[in-house]
């Protein structure tokens, strides 16, 4: 599904990673969080597009897997890399100071 996505993204979407992937118990349904870098406006239009692809994605994946059933795939933005990087820049801040 990684290899996917950049060729469904507009070319500001280069940064775009998936972080996690939970399905239900009867697998009929995915939820893919993604880490996407850039504003909020950024963020939302690549959840957008993501989720307006999913079809396509699931397609992909019915080609490439061999399932009875492929899930159905929604996309939800996952801060944790923004938020990791934030307190590590506050962290270092931090040790820096006399």
């Amino acid at each position: 599904m990684s290899e996917a996505l950049p060729s469904l993204l507009d070319r500001g979407s280069d940064f775009v990673t998936v972080t996690a992937v939970r399905t239900t118990p009867d697998l009929r349904e995915a939820r893919v969080f993604v880490s996407v870098l850039g504003s909020e406006k950024k963020i939302a239009r690549t959840i957008e597009a993501l989720n307006a692809a999913h079809g396509v994605l699931q397609a992909k994946l019915n080609s490439e897997l061999r399932m009875k059933r492929i899930p159905l795939l929604s996309f939800e933005y996952d801060p944790t890399a923004v938020e990791a990087m934030r307190i590590v820049e506050a962290d270092r801040r931090t040790r820096s100071r006399p």
